[in-house]
C-alpha cells in the first residue's frame, strides 16, 4: 500500500512538472524568445555595429561579411593551427599586409583579438579581393579561402563555384554564399537594409 502511494506521488510530482515545463515552453514560443535563442545557436549574429560601419565604409555587402564570420569561426574569437586568428580568421602575415596598405597607426598580434579590429581587416582584404576579381564573390571568396594564386589559376574574375577543384574551397565558398543569403533574410534591419520581403 505504501509503495502505491509513493509511486502517485511521484506520479503527480512528475506530471505537475511536465505540465509546468510545457507551461513555460508555451510561454517562450509565444513571446519569441525561443525563435531568437533558436536562431543565435544556428545562425548567430554580434558586433552587427561593426559589420555595418566596415560594410559602408569598404562597400562591401554587410551579409557577406556576417557570412564569412559566420564560417570562418562561427562568431568566436579562436585561432587556427594555420594561425589564422579572430572572428574572420586573419593570418599575422595578412594582418601585416592590411596594416601598412590600410595606413593603421600601430598594429600587434594580439589586435587580431579585438573583433573591431579583426572585422575591419577581414573586410578590407575581401573589399580588395572583390576589386581585384571585379566584384566575382566566388573568385573573391576562393582567394580569401585558398589564396589568390589558387584563385587565379582557377580563373580568376568569372570563377563559378563549380569550377573550384577543391573541395574544402568549394564547400567554403557554397556555405558563405548560402549563409549570405541566410544573413540578409534573417537580419535585414539588424545588418542595415531595412525590413526585406
Amino acid at each position: 500500500m505504501r509503495r502505491k502511494a509513493i509511486r502517485r506521488r511521484r506520479f503527480v510530482a512528475l506530471g505537475t512538472t511536465a505540465a509546468l515545463l510545457g507551461v513555460l515552453v508555451g510561454a517562450l514560443v509565444a513571446s519569441g524568445a525561443f525563435d531568437h535563442a533558436l536562431q543565435e545557436l544556428t545562425l548567430p549574429l554580434r558586433h552587427e555595429d561593426v559589420i555595418r560601419q566596415q560594410a559602408d565604409e569598404k562597400g562591401v555587402d554587410a551579409a557577406l561579411i556576417a557570412a564569412v564570420i559566420y564560417s570562418e569561426s562561427k562568431f568566436r574569437d579562436q585561432t587556427s593551427s594555420a594561425g589564422a586568428r579572430g572572428l574572420m580568421q586573419i593570418t599575422p602575415e595578412a594582418a601585416d599586409t592590411i596594416a601598412r596598405n590600410s595606413e593603421a597607426t600601430s598594429f600587434e598580434l594580439n589586435d587580431l583579438g579585438d573583433p573591431e579590429i579583426n572585422i575591419r581587416y577581414g573586410t578590407f582584404l575581401l573589399a580588395e579581393l572583390l576589386e581585384r576579381y571585379d566584384g566575382d564573390e566566388a573568385a573573391a571568396l576562393s582567394a580569401y579561402n585558398a589564396g589568390p594564386g589558387n584563385a587565379d589559376k582557377w580563373g580568376g574574375s568569372g570563377l563559378t563555384v563549380e569550377e573550384i577543384p577543391f573541395p574544402e574551397t568549394r564547400a567554403y565558398v557554397e556555405e558563405v554564399l548560402e549563409k549570405r543569403d541566410e544573413y540578409r533574410r534573417e537580419y535585414a534591419s539588424e545588418l542595415g537594409y531595412g525590413n526585406l520581403p
